[in-house]
């Protein structure tokens, strides 16, 4: 048995920890051999394939990016599922393995309904994934927001100025509102609750009067209320989608005006993506791997592998890529307790 794996959609630190779980178990419990799919689905469309042996796995864990690279190509809009069969055939590929976010799970569904032996990995650092508690990749993106405030929190301080710091949150504001707990912020800003420019006036005002540097932390999706779109300056990508960022920029000047606080933006940007991962996502994604070769060798075809507690468990698809995964009210509401 030949079993492919690809990493698709936007990278994230884990992916190796992924990719070495599911080598290192399928060789040393399965006996079966692996194939690299090259950027994601693109290389699936191509046929753009290399052995994947133990020997090339060894040390990943705590490697960042992905071995295999990744695009945001649509297998179906390259040649179609006869093509996809195809390629498959020609490799001798008997399963695939995709590794994703909501739109890799979602073209994997489509292919597991069409007869592919596809088995899903949830992989985000937005963790918006549904049916699943944690996606990896999300814990490393808090750390390095939560750390850039730290640093950022220093110099505000020194010159008593605010600091809106932009975090990535196309949808959701998962890493916006625990990297602004864990970094003391003043209020974070998410994608699911709109606030009034006066409401974030009100919270940074309060700060400020308490002797604070007033620190927010805004998700790259954040509309203030009224406003009708997302804030981007950069135009549509690759893939057909708006490409977020800016809305720090944005808001900076309007608190500067509207309270009397100099105030700067920064954008973290790709920093959450880079690098290498937690201790946490290292050992979620390794046993993610470990747990898809198992789906796999137990043709749980169109299933993917979730995180349930503690326990690594299987899920539908359907149930993973029917709806993004949200910030609840009560989460919101009892952070908000800590805002100002």
């Amino acid at each position: 048995m030949k079993i492919g794996i690809l990493t698709s959609g936007g990278d994230c630190p884990g992916l190796n920890a992924v990719i070495r779980g599911a080598v290192i178990k399928g060789d040393q419990i399965y006996g079966v051999k692996f194939a690299g799919i090259l950027d994601g689905y693109r290389g699936l469309a191509e046929g753009d394939m290399i052995p994947l042996p133990r020997k090339r796995v060894r040390g990943l864990s705590f490697v960042g990016g992905t071995i295999l690279g990744t695009s945001r190509t649509n297998p179906y809009e390259r040649g179609g599922l006869e093509n996809i069969k195809e390629q498959l055939h020609d490799n001798e590929v008997d399963a695939i393995i995709a590794i994703g976010g909501e739109g890799t799970l979602s073209a994997a569904k489509r292919m597991a309904d069409d007869g592919i032996h596809v088995v899903g990995v949830p992989k985000t650092i937005d963790n918006d994934v549904s049916a699943t508690d944690y996606t990896f990749g999300f814990d490393t993106a808090v750390a390095i927001a939560t750390e850039s405030i730290d640093r950022l929190r220093t110099t505000a301080e020194s010159h008593h100025r605010c600091m809106v710091v932009e975090v990535m949150g196309r949808h959701v504001g998962w890493i916006a509102l625990n990297a602004g707990i864990a970094g003391g912020a003043h209020a974070s800003l998410l994608p699911e609750f709109p606030v009034s420019i006066d409401q974030i006036c009100v919270w940074v005002n309060k700060a400020k009067n308490r002797g604070r540097a007033p620190v927010i932390v805004v998700a790259e999706g954040f509309k203030p209320l009224g406003q009708e779109g997302e804030t981007t300056s950069r135009g549509m990508g690759n893939d057909g989608r708006m490409r977020l960022g800016g809305i720090g920029e944005q808001l900076a000047p309007i608190i500067e005006s509207k309270t009397g606080i100099e105030t700067r933006a920064v954008q973290l940007g790709h920093l959450q993506r880079g690098g290498v991962p937690t201790a946490r996502d290292r050992v979620l994604a390794t046993r993610y791997g470990t747990a898809a070769i198992d789906a796999v060798m137990e043709e749980k075809w169109g299933h993917m592998v979730a995180l349930h507690g503690e326990e690594i468990t299987t899920v539908d698809l359907h149930d993973a890529t029917t709806e993004l995964k949200s910030v609840p009210r009560e989460l919101w509401d009892e952070a908000g307790i800590l805002f100002g």
